[in-house]
């Protein structure tokens, strides 16, 4: 079997190792290698670690660079095969490595990959952070196999396959060592939410293919970095969208595109400041200007990544199609529609 790191990045969060770690190292150990990476936690994490867990391998990073910053400086000190990036509140399961690895070293197009992720706190239904595989729109609005927006279904093996996706997850991520070092990892600039549906992006762009296994599973509680209903949330996830839209769009899709996301994105901010979400409006209004400001840094993003056409895209809102149509599952989306 190839050389397997799994990699947990950590910050603040004693509790979740507390509670989840003997479980990944039960399950693990025989067949990866355990690091966690500290982004300078201010809990006794390290202390916590040292202590209870000396034979794992710790990297302490100088401070919280966030998920993209994080994982990229731990990576660098970690030779493997395969990194799994493995979020803290996570409770893996019996041989959920190999079906992952196996199906991975099938076929060496395939870049990344991630399992089933099912929710801890309903294990009977996935979870929002990836579901059955993720998707996007052709707005770049992401959604799952197993979760449009909320609503999350209930896993009836619906998805117990193996299958092409657009992007997998960063709770659960397997990918090839070399090619994240290769093509520069994951994007500093997001510090955190849709990294990974940038860096999934970026490797389709190079011809290489994104998969999702039923045959491995997780369950992850989720909202462990941010709440759900955060300021701070919704201004990463506007302006990182807008990040990897212009990265990664074809020359012919560009300007319209762009041009029509924010448009939608400025309704958006009208219907959050008719909410008495006050907060979230002027959250969309900074990413917007974020997005500006940044442009001559995207331009050489986007010149470094040569953008094509890219299969597994949404060729609809699914905005539309799910708030105006109501399909509330993935399996009312029509297959033709993804190309």
């Amino acid at each position: 079997m190839p050389k397997v790191a799994v990699v947990i990045l950590n910050f603040n969060g004693k509790f979740f190792l507390e509670r989840f770690l003997p479980n990944v190292i039960a399950y693990s150990s025989e067949v990866a290698e355990l690091v966690i990476a500290d982004n300078a936690s201010t809990d006794d994490s390290v202390s916590f670690l040292q202590s209870h867990y000396p034979e794992i391998r710790l990297i302490e990073n100088a401070g919280n660079f966030g998920f993209s910053t994080g994982y990229n400086l731990a990576l660098k000190q970690i030779e493997a095969d395969y990194y799994v990036l493995l979020n803290s509140d996570i409770e893996v399961t019996p041989h959920w490595i190999e079906p992952v690895i196996a199906l991975m070293e099938s076929d060496k197009q395939i870049a990344a990959c991630q399992p089933k992720i099912r929710s801890l706190e309903q294990p009977a239904f996935f979870e929002y952070a990836g579901a059955g595989g993720g998707f996007i729109d052709k707005f770049g609005y992401p959604f799952c196999r197993g979760r449009l927006f909320q609503q999350v279904e209930e896993d009836n093996g619906q998805y117990d396959d193996d299958m092409e996706v657009f992007w997998a997850s960063g709770a659960c991520m397997f990918v090839r060592a070399d090619l994240y070092h290769q093509y520069g990892g994951l994007d500093d600039s997001f510090f955190a939410h849709m990294e990974e549906i940038d860096f999934c992006w970026r490797m389709k762009n190079q011809g290489y293919k994104i998969m999702y296994t039923g045959k491995s599973a997780v369950y992850h509680i989720g909202g462990g970095t941010l709440p759900k209903k955060s300021y701070r949330k919704t201004y990463l996830n506007f302006r990182n969208n807008l990040s990897l839209l212009y990265k990664n769009l074809p020359q012919d899709q560009l300007v319209k595109i762009i041009l029509l996301r924010l448009f939608l994105d400025g309704v958006a901010s009208l219907k959050f400041l008719f909410q008495a979400g006050l907060a979230d409006f002027f959250a969309v209004m900074r990413a917007h200007l974020h997005f500006y400001r940044k442009l001559p840094q995207l331009r050489k993003k986007r010149s470094m990544i040569h953008p094509q056409a890219v299969s597994r895209i949404y060729q609809k809102n699914i905005v539309f199609e799910h708030f105006i149509l109501k399909k509330k599952h993935y399996s009312a989306l029509k297959t033709k529609d993804f190309s």
